[in-house]
């Protein structure tokens, strides 16, 4: 077990709590930034394109829109290069420099006068975003100890979540109200004030002195790891199929004003929280076990939705039960991540933000085919549903091959670790 100390001194665990607790507001932050832009985006097109929103606001909305798709590549790219890059680095003082970067790019996105600076400030400003859950989610296991690593990252997830419930619905209303603009700054004093946060309850870690970029690229060569990313990637797009389009199905399925599309958000929100957790306690119990209970939820709550979400409480406890799944698989999906990734544990930790916003991206996507193709707005849950199927064989299939190494007497993963399973017989 880590000693839990910050120079000589032992740390207590008041120190503990608030060390995880500075974590999370990191999440928090980071939550508030990456889906802020979506309640806004109208005011984001009347300012930088104000032209072709006087012409014509649904052309400006979607041009925007790729400000949405700009964060997403810019966590694609930024957590596995920088995670590979500075794992060496003292954990402490990297998450440090990654916050300033996510306060100064955030300032740089409210006060750039264009959108193309704004589209290029918002790709920096998501650079830092994976390597920050990644190294913050290995402090807080270090930190939770023993057994307990799924829930230190669930810990650091947590702020993640908590944002859908209030940080995104409160910023959103102030930027509608102050300006989009004056959103941004909230939200660059977030990571202003969780970068103090870091410096005062923040335990100093040591980097990994063996780490290379090389070594930690070697993930790469692992066809679990892929596997792990794939589920990610694949699984995790069943919920974004939804989210993204949770607004027209409350209002054109369900048949609610628009004013009640915030209100079913902070359900989704909810249930993210409450999976979240839940998916952090089972994980450290059994990674497979877990991973293959969440998706028959999100299965079940799929279906659920797509022949209830004409009336209210089955619209309400479909989406609750959605986000609870889909947040319970994220830190699933993470600690599989960090067992089949050896020794290249900072890469490893940061690729599964790379895969959930690559499955963003891909539910999104699939999502708006099948309503251009006049399939309805229940569509995209089915197609979410087909999405999760697709994650629920991956698992089937990684961790079969998993159950041959066993018989083989080959080497599988556990925890951080490696053990040889031989075969009785």
């Amino acid at each position: 077990m880590p000693s839990l100390t910050d120079g000589t001194a032992t740390l207590t665990p008041a120190r503990v709590r608030l060390a995880l607790l500075a974590l999370a507001l990191g999440g928090f932050a980071i939550g508030a930034t990456e889906f802020v832009a979506m309640g806004l985006l109208p005011n984001l097109a009347a300012d930088l394109l104000p032209g072709l929103y006087a012409y014509s606001p649904d052309v400006a909305n979607a041009q925007v829109g790729w400000i949405i798709s700009a964060y997403a590549l810019g966590v694609v790219v930024g957590a596995p290069t920088i995670a590979a890059a500075a794992a060496r680095w003292p954990r402490k003082q990297l998450l440090l420099v990654l916050l300033a970067c996510f306060t100064l790019a955030t300032i740089a996105s409210a006060l750039l006068p264009t959108f193309g600076l704004v589209l290029v400030a918002r790709f920096v400003a998501a650079l830092p975003h994976g390597a920050y859950f990644g190294i913050a989610s290995l402090v807080a296991a270090e930190l939770m100890g023993p057994g307990k690593r799924a829930r230190g990252v669930a810990i650091v997830l947590s702020g993640l979540t908590i944002a859908n419930v209030i940080g995104v619905p409160s910023i959103t209303w102030l930027g509608q109200l102050a300006g989009w603009r004056v959103a941004y700054i909230a939200v660059a004093a977030l990571f202003a004030v969780t970068f103090v946060a870091v410096i005062v309850a923040v335990p100093f870690q040591a980097g990994d002195a063996g780490a290379t970029m090389r070594n930690e690229l070697r993930a790469f060569g692992r066809l679990q790891v892929w596997f792990a990313l794939m589920i990610g990637a694949v699984g995790f797009g069943g919920l974004f199929a939804v989210y993204t389009y949770v607004a027209p199905l409350v209002i054109e399925i369900t048949g609610l004003p628009a004013f009640a599309v915030p209100l079913v958000l902070i359900v989704v929100g909810l249930g993210m929280t409450v999976g979240n957790f839940a998916g952090g306690v089972f994980a450290d119990r059994s990674v497979r076990r877990s991973m293959y209970a969440f998706f028959a939820v999100m299965l079940a709550a799929l279906l659920l939705l797509a022949f209830s979400a004409q009336h209210l409480a089955g619209l309400l406890a479909g989406v609750f039960l959605v986000g609870a799944s889909a947040a319970a698989l994220s830190p699933t999906i993470q600690t599989r991540l960090m067992d089949v990734a050896h020794d290249s544990q900072s890469i490893a930790a940061a690729l599964n933000h790379s895969a959930l916003n690559l499955g963003n991206s891909l539910g999104a996507f699939l999502g708006g085919v099948v309503i251009a193709g006049g399939l309805g707005y229940l569509a995209p849950i089915w197609v979410g549903f087909g999405l999760s199927v697709v994650g629920l064989g991956l698992a089937v299939i990684t961790f079969g091959i998993d159950r041959s190494r066993r018989r083989r007497g080959r080497p599988v993963p556990y925890g951080t670790a490696l053990i040889t399973v031989v075969d009785a017989h």
